[in-house]
């Protein structure tokens, strides 16, 4: 009973710092840049691409997510440099590093200074990092992009893959082909955009948050279903 009202008092005194240091710092953010929406794409079928990704000219300290147009595959761009990722089968994909992609909605912002600081033990799952964000950065700037590093100890992630010639509308229908992998006691990175303001727009309607995975091989990359943290090993970076 100590330990837990221990770590309670821990976890609310680095909520407070955090609100002090976010609401000072981030006034600065620029803001995040959003092409086209989930709905369309969900609903109505809008799977062509709204963006090409080499278009976006300042590419220094660029931070990005979306899927592939048609749905073919997830985006991921982080410090700059662009990964694209497929389906090769049930087990493995394909990660490679391009601009030449489009995507049918895709969120970026260019980042040059962030402020870090150690995730508490008790964020766990991604559920907890929501209400974690967004306690911390009460006073911040929204919606913008966030990043974690360190070593996720469960995680399933996925790639869409619709079958060529497929029409969508309803989500249902958005995610056939759709492949999931499990990741397992792997260093990675993860891009997170936050918004209470986006949901079905950059969001799913069920959640804050939308995030990509990436693990420091660079060899698996996908969007963030499920994760578990491992504890002492996360670093939580927001944006100036």
């Amino acid at each position: 009973m100590r330990k837990m009202k221990l770590r309670a008092l821990l976890l609310g005194l680095t909520i407070l710092i955090m609100t002090s240091c976010s609401s000072n710092a981030q006034q600065t953010a620029k803001p995040v840049k959003i092409v086209g929406q989930m709905k369309n794409v969900m609903w109505k079928g809008q799977l062509s691409g709204n963006i090409n990704i080499d278009t976006i000219a300042n590419k220094t300290n660029l931070y990005g997510l979306g899927p592939v147009e048609y749905l073919r595959g997830e985006i991921l761009i982080i410090d700059g440099k662009s990964y694209k990722s497929t389906v090769v089968s049930d087990t493995t994909m394909k990660v490679e590093e391009t601009y030449d992609i489009k995507a049918p909605f895709f969120g970026y912002v260019n980042i040059t200074k962030w402020t870090e600081h150690n995730l508490p033990d008790s964020i766990r799952t991604g559920q907890q990092l929501e209400t974690f964000i967004n306690s911390v950065t009460t006073s911040s700037p929204r919606p913008f992009m966030f990043k974690l590093t360190g070593t996720v100890e469960q995680a399933t992630i996925h790639i869409v893959n619709l079958p060529k010639g497929s029409k969508v509308s309803s989500p249902d229908e958005a995610h056939k082909g759709q492949k999931n992998y499990e990741i397992k006691n792997i260093k990675s990175e993860i891009v997170g955009f936050f918004s209470t303001e986006h949901k079905a727009i950059l969001t799913h309607h069920d959640t804050f948050l939308h995030m990509h995975l990436i693990t420091a091989d660079r060899q698996k990359m996908g969007h963030l279903d499920e994760v578990l943290f491992k504890e002492g090993t996360m670093k939580l970076y927001l944006p100036k």
